[in-house]
């Protein structure tokens, strides 16, 4: 979270050089999240908290980068157009937060509330349809691969792209949970 939280505040400045060095942060940030969760699962050391917490961490990573790419863009630019851009991003970001925990939330206590089925901990599953590729491809692809997106377009400079994308783009991710199958899958 520590790296995410630089690489907002990098982005925010506004300036080419910056801009690359949080996308830098943003690479260490993803790097990081993935082995930590890692080294919990081969240890046998995973939790609740533990589980909770990363979580967190990966919303307030993504909430702060937009909110810092669009103070840098409207700062780079001198349009708030890109400041609004990116608390738009950022909302979305905490209203997929939210929808997402009371959804696990309410699917945790279906699940309590049934018997156990032998042999299955969780229910992950391949896409099928087509329609279920379209939301696997938009919701799991897209975000296991996001700090790949940002370092390229940070090498060119174009992270600005991301708010009207981001802006759009996450009130979409936070609606696609609504389709049944959305959870289902996992990267």
């Amino acid at each position: 979270m520590g790296f995410g939280l630089c690489c907002a505040a990098a982005m925010a400045r506004g300036e080419w050089a910056w801009t690359l060095a949080g996308a830098l942060m943003l690479v260490f940030s993803y790097v990081l999240d993935s082995c930590d969760g890692e080294i919990a699962r081969l240890k046998n050391q995973c939790s609740e908290f533990g589980k909770r917490l990363d979580s967190f961490a990966d919303w307030i990573v993504h909430v702060t980068f937009f909110a810092g790419l669009g103070v840098g863009a409207s700062r780079n630019s001198g349009e708030e157009l890109w400041l609004w851009l990116g608390l738009i991003a950022a909302a979305g970001g905490t209203i997929n937060y939210i929808v997402g925990f009371f959804l696990e939330v309410r699917d945790k206590t279906r699940t309590d509330n049934q018997p156990v089925a032998s042999g299955s901990a969780e229910s992950h599953r391949d896409p099928e349809t087509p329609m279920e590729w379209a939301v696997f491809v938009f919701r799991e692809l897209t975000r296991a691969d996001f700090w790949l997106i940002v370092l390229a377009l940070s090498i060119f400079d174009y992270t600005w792209v991301l708010l009207p994308a981001g802006a759009i783009g996450a009130h979409i991710y936070w609606a696609t949970q609504f389709i049944g199958c959305a959870r289902e899958f996992y990267t």
